[in-house]
């Protein structure tokens, strides 16, 4: 059996410390440099997504609560820095 593999080839660019970094965090993970910026690349866009679907929640149903942003910090194991914004 034979598997017809799809994938969109792309050049990139950045900045050549970025790079190492990029090529030294695949190399640990085991990964083809690919497949670990494709990895990185899907998180982002969940969280684009998700942030996405929280700001039209909040628009539709109000803002988070204090409250309901503290619990969802303890229930992703995040301190109160973590999800405090830079103003």
């Amino acid at each position: 059996m034979i598997l017809e593999v799809r994938v969109h080839k792309m050049s990139i660019s950045m900045d050549p410390e970025l790079g190492e970094r990029a090529r030294l965090g695949a190399e640990r993970s085991g990964q083809a440099l690919s497949q670990w910026i494709a990895e990185a690349v899907a998180a982002r866009l969940r969280s684009e997504s998700l942030g996405a679907f929280l700001d039209e929640y909040e628009r539709d149903e109000g803002e988070f609560t204090p409250d309901e942003l503290a619990a969802a910090r303890r229930s992703l194991g995040l301190s109160a820095a973590d999800g405090e914004e830079a103003g």
